[in-house]
């Protein structure tokens, strides 16, 4: 439907926030964070690259290559200053080791991987990622389980107003206002054998995928760019803004 409408669209409220710092490795939940153009304070500065995969399409080593990888719980010593804290991770067995220890290298793949960092920016193509509960509670019903977002490593989880999955598509070349963000979404998120990967258990169910390239065309949420840097925090409404003609979605 289209018409005219010159004010924000409220499409949901953001009622999970997450950021990654170490590409990978398990997430810290946040309850409230700086946006800047570079994506979530301290999101996804960090990553471990397999030894002689430098050339490599894909030279990251992540789930993909170690399932109990997010098991592994990075955090900063300044919370407040992520970008300029020492950054540690708390191990599986429940050792906290600084990031640049090499025995944390080596539990990972003896012998096999090296740290890299990233002043600014992040080891993904987009600074922001985006899914709603209710496209989430969709594919559960879609492979007979309940599903855990962490499977999914969104930055944002948002509840929409409306009762229906895969909303967020419909977002694409739209900009959202999150508290004091604005960011732009800038296409659906292409999806890999990481989603088979029970955050919990590490188990892999291969139905999940299967699912999203069955029903979805192999993509689930979306990705987004930051349009103006804010500060976004649980609860916080989120809006759709009119289209460049005025139009809804």
């Amino acid at each position: 439907m289209t018409s005219q409408s010159t004010q924000p669209q409220l499409v949901g409220r953001l009622v999970g926030l997450w950021r990654y710092p170490v590409k990978s490795m398990g997430a810290e939940a946040l309850d409230q964070v700086s946006v800047s153009w570079h994506g979530l304070a301290g999101d996804r500065r960090w990553a471990f690259i397999r030894q002689g995969s430098v050339r490599s399409g894909f030279p990251w080593h992540t789930i993909r290559q170690q399932s109990d990888m997010n098991r592994y719980v990075p955090s900063f010593t300044d919370p407040a200053k992520p970008d300029h804290s020492p950054t540690v991770v708390k191990t599986p067995s429940g050792d906290v080791l600084d990031i640049d220890d090499p025995a944390l290298g080596n539990e990972l793949a003896p012998g096999g991987v090296r740290l890299i960092r990233q002043s600014r920016g992040i080891f993904d193509t987009f600074p922001l990622s985006l899914i709603t509960t209710q496209t989430i509670d969709r594919l559960g019903e879609l492979v007979g389980e309940p599903l855990d977002v962490q499977r999914f490593r969104p930055n944002f989880l948002v509840e929409g107003t409306e009762d229906r999955p895969f909303l967020e598509d419909s977002w694409v070349g739209r900009v959202l206002r999150v508290g004091a963000l604005r960011m732009r979404v800038d296409q659906r998120d292409g999806r890999c054998v990481v989603i088979t990967v029970d955050p919990v258990t590490g188990e892999h169910n291969p139905s999940v995928l299967t699912a999203v390239r069955d029903q979805r065309q192999g993509c689930l949420g979306v990705y987004g760019t930051t349009v103006a840097p804010g500060r976004v925090a649980i609860d916080d409404l989120v809006y759709v803004e009119p289209g460049p003609n005025g139009d809804d979605f």
